[in-house]
């Protein structure tokens, strides 16, 4: 009998866009001759099990759905949701308490990650390279003229929360501070300003199959926009990015280790893409943050990173289904 997988897609923020996208890609190479999918999709509106254009409200007390009077329970969920609630542990837990397995990262880590300072700080903590950063909370603000005290031009300015690089900025000139930071408090109420480093952006997707971490070839980002924002990101044509990245052994062996220790010191599940800078000063990898919900759109860099190991989409997803049940 094949278990019954519910993908989980929607969300209740900006990212939902994204979700979608994913879903479509896991829907086309997922193996229906081994499960039995069901897409079930998130909103602040209502949980719905969608298919032939109906949907199917979810019993939320068991995670259920009713079709044609019979109860579908699920063996496991695919997570599928970028940003709330999907990648900030909130379902995680939910599915936690219900005993039900995911392809994520468990509630702790995924909340952990899902807030960018204090990424940083843990990873500091563990020896793992960062970059000097301020957070600010909107409770709280620090003007302009007091973050220029604690970091040094140029700097990043973020959402502290969430991914897909809404609401971030690079900022060069002083004046352009202020604007950043009005910008990225408009996607969150922590806003992360981290100072620039300059080299090389890499990234590389890790996850675990039969329990052992598996680390894909990695990707080098080379964006057509001053930085890997939102546009270079999920528009076609805007980033170069190289898969495999056309690096020398050594330091395609410090990322990979780098990599390997935040997957292990983040105590991650499932799929997981860590980006990186490696300074062009230091000739050492800095985290720049970790997304527990990849993309798996058409233009994302997982799948091309999947292919570029000699898997099959297909493949990938049966395993990061095993690996959840198992």
């Amino acid at each position: 009998m094949k278990p019954n997988i519910a993908l989980v897609t929607g969300g209740y923020s900006g990212e939902a866009v994204i979700s979608y996208k994913t879903a479509t890609t896991i829907l086309q190479h997922v193996d229906i001759s081994k499960y039995n999918i069901y897409k079930i999709d998130i909103t602040q509106h209502g949980w719905y099990y969608e298919a032939s254009g109906h949907k199917q409200p979810v019993d939320k007390n068991d995670f259920s759905i009713q079709i044609n009077e019979k109860k579908i329970v699920f063996d496991a969920v695919l997570i599928g949701i970028h940003g709330t609630p999907g990648e900030d542990g909130k379902l995680q837990g939910y599915f936690d308490m219900l005993g039900i397995p995911y392809t994520s990262c468990n509630a702790a880590s995924s909340a952990l990650t899902f807030n960018k300072r204090y990424t940083v700080a843990v990873a500091a903590f563990a020896g793992i390279q960062v970059a000097k950063s301020v957070h600010l909370f909107k409770q709280h603000p620090l003007t302009a003229q007091q973050v220029l005290q604690q970091v040094q031009l140029p700097v990043f300015v973020k959402p502290n929360n969430g991914g897909s690089s809404i609401g971030m900025s690079k900022v060069i000139q002083a004046n352009e501070l202020q604007d950043a930071i009005d910008k990225a408090f408009k996607e969150d109420n922590q806003v992360l300003i981290e100072e620039y480093i300059s080299g090389r952006e890499f990234t590389v997707g890790v996850f675990k199959t039969n329990g052992v971490i598996k680390v894909l070839p990695i990707t080098e980002i080379i964006p057509k926009n001053d930085f890997f924002d939102y546009e270079a990101k999920y528009t076609a044509g805007m980033a170069n990015e190289v898969t495999p990245a056309q690096i020398d052994t050594s330091t395609k062996s410090l990322i990979q280790s780098a990599a390997q220790k935040v997957y292990e010191v983040f105590n991650c599940s499932g799929i997981v893409r860590i980006d990186f800078i490696y300074s062009a000063q230091t000739q050492e990898p800095f985290l720049l943050e970790i997304n527990t919900v990849p993309g798996q759109s058409e233009a994302s860099i997982v799948p091309q990173q999947v292919k570029a190991m000699g898997w099959t989409l297909t493949d990938f997803y049966s395993a990061l289904i095993e690996e959840a049940i198992r």
